[in-house]
């Protein structure tokens, strides 16, 4: 088990370290699509499907949500299905 835990740590460290990268970069993008109000489908879509990778992390988690809430006013029929896919992913029913 030792062993295990040897190996799967860096793994574990460098994810966290990649999420908390991509936190940066993401929030930028959200920031600036929410002041502009942006409503380009493309734009936002891509960048959900971004975020959707690091949802395992909760600043990612509340980004992800962030940006839901403006493209719901938008197309609220794809960001129901953005959730959808959220809780397909990362959603073990705690």
């Amino acid at each position: 088990m030792n062993n295990l835990v040897k190996k799967i740590g860096p793994l574990v460290q460098y994810t966290r370290q990649l999420a908390q990268e991509a936190e940066k970069l993401y929030t930028v993008d959200v920031d600036a699509i929410i002041k502009s109000q942006d409503n380009d489908p493309d734009r936002i879509e891509h960048c959900l499907d971004g975020i959707l990778d690091f949802c395992f992390d909760e600043n990612m988690l509340l980004l992800f949500k962030k940006l839901c809430r403006h493209y719901y006013t938008i197309d609220p029929v794809a960001t129901s299905e953005y959730v959808y896919i959220y809780k397909d992913m990362w959603d073990n029913g705690d």
